[in-house]
């Protein structure tokens, strides 16, 4: 098998490759820029989603083949590509944040994951829009790339847990999520689409807080496995409520309870808040 950093530059050159095919969808300048948007329990799938996944999937499958790893991406998993109990696994949303890039917001992401055993080891994720590559390995580092080249980049640092920022998201909200968001230190709030532009906005330092709690649905591994690791390595935390970490490709794909991700400085202080508001809002 090859190196990390090998295997790295591959998935980092396959991103900006489906980060031009995104862009030329999302600007109507795709050959057929007709997106046929269609809905799988709720959620919307265009012709992007898919077109983006296959040329992810042929271009790593033809670097690195199947015999190490195997692949699950967002639009195939349904098919079962791959053999999901290998040690390692590629973990791939072709177009996080759908309904953010059929509504022209520019907040969509790609995310693409290797996860050896139920953890993340290499990430890459791109937002599009900016132009812009996040990536990081294990005991690493995250730096962000652009077309011109790279550079570290880490987590805000020195703020009071009041003056924090929380990202929230537009669409995937619930009554407990309202209610704790409202009852939360931090009273400061930012409206961000797609999970992976939420943890970038942290990165960016345009936000240091980001809150979700499952109710009928969970996030999958997938929206979760490269945001994570590229906000850890930068310094950040990203757990459960509880203060365990993730764990993906465990044959469940979803990811249920609360999460939270920070800067890391307040990080368990808003972990043991929620939980509280939690088990106030449940009666408990």
């Amino acid at each position: 098998m090859k190196d990390l950093q090998e295997i790295l530059a591959i998935a980092r050159e396959v991103t900006w490759g489906a980060s031009d095919i995104l862009r030329a969808y999302y600007h109507g300048t795709a050959k057929d820029p007709n997106l046929d948007i269609q809905y799988k329990q709720n959620e919307p799938v265009t012709v992007a989603d898919v077109a983006v996944s296959q040329y992810i999937l042929e271009k790593l499958q033809a670097a690195l083949g199947n015999d190490d790893f195997a692949y699950i991406s967002e639009e195939t998993y349904q098919s079962h590509l791959g053999k999901e109990s290998s040690e390692w696994v590629w973990i791939i949303d072709p177009l996080d944040g759908t309904r953010d890039f059929i509504e022209k917001t520019g907040e969509y992401a790609i995310h693409i994951a290797l996860v050896k055993d139920t953890r993340p080891i290499l990430s890459v994720v791109a937002v599009p829009e900016t132009e812009k590559l996040y990536f990081a390995t294990k005991g690493g580092g995250t730096f962000v790339e652009t077309r011109n080249g790279f550079a570290p980049i880490q987590v805000s640092s020195g703020k009071r847990v009041e003056d924090l920022t929380v990202v929230a998201s537009r669409s995937h909200r619930n009554e407990s999520l309202d209610y704790l968001l409202q009852n939360f230190p931090c009273q400061n709030y930012k409206s961000v689409g797609s999970i992976g532009c939420k943890i970038v906005a942290i990165l960016e330092h345009q936000a240091d807080v980001y809150v979700s709690l499952s109710g009928k649905s969970a996030p999958k591994d997938w929206d979760i496995a490269a945001p994570e690791l590229i906000l850890t390595e930068a310094g950040g935390q990203f757990t459960h409520f509880d203060g365990s970490l993730l764990a993906y490709n465990t044959g469940d794909i979803n990811q249920w309870g609360g999460l939270l991700a920070s800067n890391g400085e307040h990080h368990q202080v808003l972990c043991e808040t929620a939980e509280k508001l939690l088990a106030k809002f449940s009666g408990e």
